[in-house]
């Protein structure tokens, strides 16, 4: 169980983000949004009947033509359900007054409401994973144009909290950019498998009520709601493992952004101040210090890790269902949540990263603030030829350890080593001891990730970069 002050506190970050603005994923969940989609399931249903003769073709079309919001006014929804108290028998009696010729003998023919509902989250979890593609792929172009300016760079690398070797803020910012691609494409999966999941297999899901062409029936049925003409075979009303799926992949997601947002929090503590979150001038850090700059936004990413998992726990929950179904889990609204939340965390992640301020010099200053420590691997390496790789090892170590305790640097400590000046010039000395030019392959490997991201946006679905 959540506890109200955990998502308030999550509400409270959210809020501060200066983020929220009414977005595409929460219009999915929206009343209006699942009626019409009811009517569009009613009528696939219908014309994949009369495709197979189970109904007339005449009373297809009428659904189909009602197949419309508008026929389902809410006022009068409200009141049938309050004298019904059935959701979907409310909606099914409000709709038939507006059918014609008899048609409504034919409405819901041998469907259980629960095969309606499924297949409803079916299209709202695919509609909210277009939207939730549409939200990365942006983000996507912030980080590549990130990534892009800041390929070279400079700055320290961390390891286990400590200084370890340079790289660059586009190396950096280049694995968010392929964990984010990567998780664009698990989510392109997710759609292809959502694709499949349209459902139509009775009560107890053995296809009764629905003639012995119920197979085939529901092959139709997915083709006309535009899925896969494949649905799959088997009964998965009590075993929720699609949902299941969809939420696991939402919590991991919400974890790629939360490290995000954890390290730009680290990077513009006080004490390192590499990177600052731009702020209205207007906006106030402390009731009490007037100095205070808060890192509200990528407080909010790290806060949306935590409780989006939470979400996917709840979902998961539902995974275990007493024989073929039961409905302890139905009313819930965690889908819902999990869905908007995760949209929700997209669009802070968007505003954090658009308006990020890179304190480059700062950068640079701190790769030097352990007097020169960072360079002794690639020391060790220039004299491994000469000395033996753990002669030389051993040598550095010493020398490093000196560095530190009298913080010193350890290029003086390198240059008075005699051994060390008999096969290293002083020149050459310099240069280990520059660490602009021991970066590695980091541009490469940020230019290759934004070449692999830019040519896998053409392959996304309904675009072409």
């Amino acid at each position: 169980m959540i506890s109200k002050s955990f998502l308030g506190l999550a509400l409270l970050l959210f809020l501060c983000s200066g983020a929220y603005a009414k977005k595409p994923v929460e219009s999915v969940f929206t009343e209006r949004y699942a009626t019409q989609q009811i009517l569009s399931i009613e009528a696939a249903l219908a014309r994949a009947q009369a495709e197979l003769g189970i109904i007339p073709d005449w009373a297809a079309e009428e659904l189909t033509n009602k197949a419309d919001s508008k026929y389902v006014a809410a006022d009068d929804l409200k009141k049938e359900y309050q004298v019904v108290r059935h959701r979907m028998v409310a909606l099914l009696n409000v709709w038939q007054r507006q059918l014609d010729h008899g048609a409504d003998q034919y409405m819901h023919f041998g469907a259980t409401t629960v095969d309606i509902y499924d297949t409803l989250l079916v299209l709202q979890l695919r509609a909210s994973t277009e939207h939730l593609i549409t939200a990365m792929r942006d983000n996507e172009q912030v980080l590549i144009e990130l990534a892009k300016e800041h390929a070279d760079t400079l700055m320290i690398g961390r390891t286990l909290g400590q200084h370890a070797l340079p790289i660059t803020f586009g190396k950096k910012v280049s694995t968010w950019l392929g964990e984010n691609r990567r998780n664009i494409e698990r989510l392109k999966r997710m759609h292809q498998d959502l694709s499949r999941a349209a459902i139509l297999k009775g009560a107890v899901g053995s296809y009764l009520g629905l003639s012995d062409q119920g197979m085939e029936l529901e092959q139709i049925f997915s083709r006309e709601l535009g899925l896969s003409p494949q649905p799959y075979i088997s009964d998965w009303h009590g075993s929720r493992d699609i949902f299941a799926h969809y939420g696991y992949l939402l919590a991991m997601i919400s974890r790629s952004y939360g490290r995000i947002g954890q390290e730009i929090f680290l990077l513009q503590s006080t004490d390192v101040g590499e990177v600052e979150e731009i702020r209205r001038k207007s906006a106030v850090g402390s009731s009490t210090m007037p100095h205070k700059k808060n890192p509200s936004k990528s407080e909010a990413l790290i806060q949306y890790s935590r409780s989006i998992p939470r979400l996917a726990e709840v979902i998961s929950d539902d995974m275990i269902n007493f024989y073929e179904r039961d409905n302890t889990s139905r009313p819930n609204r965690v889908l819902e949540d999990i869905s908007i939340n995760s949209e929700q965390m997209l669009h802070t992640a968007k505003a954090l990263l658009s308006a990020l301020k890179i304190n480059d010099q700062t950068m640079k200053n701190n790769v030097m603030k352990t007097n020169g420590l960072v360079m002794s691997q690639r020391l060790v390496f220039a004299l491994a030829p000469h000395l033996g790789k753990t002669t030389a090892n051993d040598l550095i170590h010493t020398l490093a350890n000196q560095a530190l305790q009298e913080n010193r640097d350890l290029k003086e400590f390198v240059i008075a080593r005699p051994e060390i000046s008999k096969v290293l010039s002083d020149r050459k000395i310099d240069e280990i001891f520059d660490p602009t030019t021991y970066t590695g392959l980091a541009r490469e490997q940020t230019l290759a990730v934004i070449d692999y991201c830019l040519k896998m946006r053409k392959t996304d679905p309904n675009t072409t970069s």
